[in-house]
């Protein structure tokens, strides 16, 4: 069951073309929790889980992980991916180690 979702945009020189991302709740797996998420590129969509050791940790590490698809993308790289405004991120957030990836508001509040 999706749970959340956001669609960013991806300037063309036709139109944007919407980027949906969809948060799954999370499921119980043994002793941890999945939870799984997609980005749905034009190129391709990326679907995978996230592991916790409750669903909360699932939860955020999904975002996390979902920040990390975002800002090592090619997409980002051209600038022409935006979620509310050119420049201002996408509202993830992502390891410590790629934040010197991080724009707009993205980097004031991580």
């Amino acid at each position: 069951m999706v749970i959340a979702t956001r669609v960013l945009k991806l300037r063309q020189p036709t139109g944007h073309i919407d980027i949906p991302i969809r948060i799954f709740a999370p499921k119980p797996l043994g002793d941890s929790w999945m939870c799984r998420f997609e980005i749905d590129w034009p190129d391709e969509m990326v679907a995978l889980d996230a592991g916790g050791v409750d669903a909360v940790q699932a939860i955020e590490l999904a975002l996390r992980m979902i920040g990390a698809f975002i800002y090592s993308s090619d997409h980002h790289e051209s600038g022409n991916l935006i979620w509310e405004a050119p420049g201002q991120g996408y509202g993830f957030p992502v390891p410590n180690n790629i934040r010197d990836l991080l724009i707009g508001e993205d980097k004031k509040s991580q």
